[in-house]
C-alpha cells in the first residue's frame, strides 16, 4: 500500500477538526523524506502538523480580513524544528547536558529494559527512595538487576515516579493501555457548553493579534503550543510557579514570543488571581498531569461556566483513559512503553533500545494543539460554544506509527547546528543574544514572528497586557 503523502496526511488532520475543506488556504509543501535518520515518518509527521498550524492562522485571518494568503513548508526545515532546543546558541554560554546523571535506560534482573526520568529532582530523589541506593549509575544499574522490568514500572508510577518498561508494538497492542490509545483521534475537539459565535477581532495585522492565551505547561509539547500561537500574534501569558521545577534551556526556545508570570495554586489568592485572568481568556492551555490544574478549581466545565466561549485545550501523557490515564508521562517514556524504541532498534539492525531523532511525540503534539486551538477558535466564531481540544502523546505515537514507514530512513543525517545557519534568527532575549530556529511555517501575507524574545520565568506581573 503506497504511503500517504504529506498533502494527504494535512488533508486528514484537517477533516478531523470539522473544519470545512473550502476553508483551508493554498498550502505548498516541498522536500522529501527521509528529512532526518529514524524508520518512522518524523518528516511527514513534522511538514503536516506544522503546515496544519500555518494553514489555520492563514484561514483564520482570511476569516477576519477577507484577504486569503499562501502557505509553504518545507520538509527538512520541518524536521529540524521537532528538534528545535538542539539548534539554540546563547552568546557567550555553553550549552548544558539537559539530561540528569542516572536518567536513561537500564536492564532488571528479568532482562527487561526500563527507562527512567529524573530529571525533575523530586522525581530523581523518589527513584532513589524506591530503589534505596545512591544516585550513581551504577548503583542504580545493580538495583534494577534485583527488580523484574513490569514489577518496578508499576512501583513507580504508584510512587508517582516516571518509569516506563520497554515493549514491542505487539506488547503494547495487547496491553489495555495501548488498547484504549488505539480507540482515541489524535486531536479531538469537543463542545463543553454554550455561547453565542464569538467574532473574531477586526483589527489588527496578525492572525490572532487581540486574542489572549493563557498557558500552564512546562517542558516541550504545550508550550511548543503557546509558541505557535504567539508565532502568529496572539498574547500568550505563561504562568508558572515559584515552587515548582523547570528547564531554563527549554524555556529559552519554548518560551519565544510569551510573557511569564508565577501563581501559586496551592494559595487561595493565585487561585483568584488565575480565576480572573481565566476570565478575560480566549484560550487556556494546559499541560500538566490529568487533574492537576483541575484539582483547583480549573477543569474546563468549571472554565466554560466562568468564561462561556473559552477555548480549553489540554495535553496529556496517555490521553485520560484506559488504566494508565491518569499517569504522569514524558515523550522518552511514551517512545519507550509503545513499542518505538524497539521498532527503530529493529530497523536500525542495532539492539533495543534505539529513540526517535527527536522529541517527535512531543513537538508534533504541541503543534496539533496549536492546530486544534485555532480550529476551535473558527468553530467558536462560527458556531458559538465553548471548545475542549484535546492531545496525548500516545495517542499522536499511534498516528505517527500508522502513517506507515521508510525502507530508506536512516540515509538521512541530523544536521549539525551549521548546516541549518540559514534557518535561524538572532534576538535578544532575557538570557542573552539567541540564536535559533525560524519558525518553518511560512506564511505570504502575515509571516509569523515572535515580537518577545524568552525570558527567565516569572519575569512578569500576572495580568494581561
Amino acid at each position: 500500500m503506497a504511503l500517504a503523502t504529506p498533502t494527504e496526511i494535512l488533508a486528514s488532520l484537517w477533516r478531523q477538526t470539522g473544519l470545512s475543506p473550502a476553508a483551508m488556504p493554498a498550502v505548498t509543501l516541498t522536500g522529501a523524506e527521509p528529512a532526518l535518520p529514524s524508520s518512522f515518518r518524523v518528516g511527514a509527521a513534522a511538514q503536516a502538523t506544522i503546515a496544519a498550524s500555518g494553514a489555520a492562522a492563514a484561514a483564520i485571518w482570511q476569516r477576519r480580513s477577507g484577504r486569503a494568503q499562501q502557505v509553504s513548508v518545507e520538509m527538512r526545515h520541518a524536521a529540524v524544528e521537532f528538534h528545535s532546543e538542539h539548534y539554540l546558541k546563547l552568546t557567550g554560554q555553553q550549552a548544558a547536558d539537559p539530561w540528569d546523571s542516572i536518567a536513561g535506560t537500564y536492564v532488571c534482573g528479568d532482562g527487561r529494559v526500563v527507562r527512567l526520568h529524573t530529571n525533575f529532582p523530586h522525581h530523581r530523589a523518589g527513584i532513589l527512595k524506591l530503589l534505596g541506593c545512591e544516585g550513581t549509575r551504577p548503583a542504580v544499574a545493580a538495583a534494577l538487576g534485583k527488580w523484574q522490568g513490569f514489577a518496578f514500572e508499576d512501583a513507580a508510577a504508584a510512587a508517582g515516579m516516571c518509569v516506563t518498561a520497554m515493549r514491542s508494538f505487539a506488547e503494547w497492542d495487547a496491553h489495555p493501555q495501548g488498547q484504549a490509545v488505539a480507540r482515541l483521534p489524535v486531536l479531538e475537539l469537543v463542545r463543553i457548553g454554550d455561547a453565542p459565535p464569538t467574532p473574531l477581532p477586526g483589527a489588527g495585522t496578525r492572525p490572532l493579534e487581540g486574542l489572549r492565551v493563557l498557558e500552564l505547561t512546562r517542558v516541550i509539547a504545550g508550550p511548543v503550543c503557546g509558541r505557535t500561537l504567539a508565532a502568529h500574534g496572539a498574547d500568550v501569558l505563561h504562568i508558572s510557579a515559584a515552587h515548582l521545577p523547570a528547564f531554563d534551556h527549554l524555556n529559552v526556545d519554548v518560551n519565544r514570543g510569551k510573557r511569564s508570570a508565577q501563581l501559586d495554586l496551592r494559595d487561595v489568592a493565585g487561585q483568584a488571581q488565575l480565576r480572573a485572568l481565566a476570565g478575560q481568556a480566549d484560550v487556556f492551555v494546559q499541560g500538566y498531569r490529568p487533574g492537576a490544574v483541575a484539582s483547583h478549581g480549573f477543569t474546563p466545565e468549571a472554565l466554560a461556566a466562568l468564561r462561556p466561549g473559552i477555548i480549553c485545550t489540554s495535553l496529556s501523557a496517555y490521553g485520560g483513559v484506559g488504566p494508565w490515564g491518569d499517569r504522569r508521562g514524558f515523550d522518552s517514556l511514551v517512545q519507550t512503553a509503545s513499542g518505538f524504541n524497539h521498532a527503530e532498534a529493529l530497523a536500525a539492525g542495532v539492539a533495543p533500545p534505539k529513540v526517535l531523532p527527536c522529541q517527535a511525540l512531543d513537538h508534533a503534539s504541541g503543534f496539533l494543539l496549536a492546530f486544534g486551538t485555532m480550529a476551535a477558535l473558527l468553530r467558536r466564531a462560527e458556531e458559538g460554544g465553548s471548545w475542549l481540544v484535546k492531545v496525548s502523546l500516545a495517542g499522536t505515537g499511534w498516528w505517527l506509527r500508522n502513517l506507515g514507514r521508510l525502507e530508506n530512513g536512516f540515509a538521512a543525517d541530523v544536521p549539525s547546528f551549521e548546516d541549518v545557519q540559514p534557518l535561524t534568527e538572532r534576538t535578544q532575549t532575557g538570557f542573552g543574544e539567541l540564536t535559533a530556529l525560524r519558525d518553518a511555517a511560512v506564511l505570504s501575507a502575515t509571516p509569523s514572528h515572535w515580537a518577545l524574545g524568552s525570558v527567565p520565568l516569572g519575569t512578569h506581573a500576572a495580568a494581561w497586557s
